[in-house]
């Protein structure tokens, strides 16, 4: 058993966070934000470079090989950098593309795979990210199967102010519009692919979090006030420290919902619950931590730590609130 990743997992990171760092910072995140655009065709082209949308796809469907859990190391990095991007709604709706019997909707892969063709998760809300750069929206059919229907006539699209200015959203509603089949009401994969999108929801929380606990740190070594670095008052010495305790266990945590979604073990339903609900709480109360151990600095918009507290509140709502998850992961437990 192991309990580090491999020397090729933490090349797949380190690629995602090169490639980012060249061309996704803070003036281009304050630049976006004050745009009307929900999609940056620059960064996006950048990621689908790596081949992020076959990551987790087998090799015959022209994909990696690889798993779910590559898939969540990368959209760590991307919570990171506070990317935009539907790269969620992507690496799942290519895993639903590539599991789908249907020949007609299988067809779709290779655009889906390279990136050429945009997917948007739109499940469980009409709030949907990036809605009017897709050309798909992963969603629920009528009877509660899986579908993916098409961008264009059918397809409704009202821009809405919305807290997370990194992935703006809108209000979309689906009436006759052209839709491929995935999966049939009751077909297992319909939860497969909820809690696949759950895992990366919390790989993004886990990444945002990580990142404000780190520019925190840092922040704290070089700021001074009566002469030292701030890092040596007690008091911020301790906030500091709970951050950290409050991150790094859970990786482990997504780490193992995202084995158990790979390995198909009876308990990754509860396992994808669980991460989503803990990280995603985590994230939310990090965020706050980084923004006060800033002080005043921490609540402007130029320094920009309101990116990942907005993502925060985004990511916590999205697909179920903790104590919604917690009570299906109870009710998975039989408690």
């Amino acid at each position: 058993m192991r309990f580090h990743l491999s020397p090729e997992q933490v090349a797949i990171q380190d690629a995602v966070r090169g490639t980012l760092s060249d061309c996704w910072g803070t003036e281009q995140l304050h630049r976006f934000a004050d745009s009307d655009a929900d999609f940056d065709a620059r960064s996006w082209a950048a990621l689908t470079e790596l081949g992020i949308g076959a990551l987790a796809l087998p090799e015959d469907d022209g994909g990696a090989g690889l798993g779910l859990l590559e898939a969540a190391l990368v959209c760590e990095i991307v919570g990171e950098a506070a990317a935009v991007g539907p790269v969620i709604g992507q690496i799942v709706g290519a895993l639903a593309v590539a599991a789908c019997k249907v020949a007609a909707t299988r067809d779709l892969l290779d655009g889906i795979a390279s990136g050429d063709s945009v997917v948007s998760l739109a499940l469980g809300s009409e709030l949907v990210q990036c809605a009017s750069s897709a050309h798909f929206f992963l969603t629920e059919d009528d009877r509660g199967g899986l579908q993916l229907v098409v961008a264009g006539e059918g397809v409704e699209i009202e821009p809405v102010a919305a807290t997370d200015r990194t992935r703006p959203v809108s209000r979309v509603t689906f009436s006759r519009a052209e839709a491929y089949p995935l999966f049939a009401a009751g077909n297992p994969m319909v939860q497969r692919i909820r809690d696949a999108a759950l895992i990366l929801i919390a790989a993004d929380s886990l990444g945002g979090a990580n990142h404000c606990t780190q520019q925190s740190v840092e922040y704290a070594k070089t700021r001074e006030q009566f002469g030292q670095p701030i890092g040596r008052f007690q008091s911020l010495k301790h906030q500091l420290a709970q951050m950290a305790m409050e991150v790094e266990p859970g990786r482990a945590q997504l780490w193992y919902a995202a084995y158990a979604w790979d390995a198909a073990l009876p308990d990754s339903s509860r396992a994808a619950a669980m991460a989503k609900a803990h990280l995603c709480e985590v994230y939310t109360r990090i965020t706050r931590a980084a923004i006060a151990a800033h002080g005043g600095i921490g609540y402007t918009w130029e320094y920009g730590l309101n990116y990942w507290f907005r993502r925060s509140i985004h990511n916590r709502a999205w697909l179920g609130s903790p104590s919604e998850l917690r009570a299906r992961a109870a009710a998975l437990a039989d408690w």
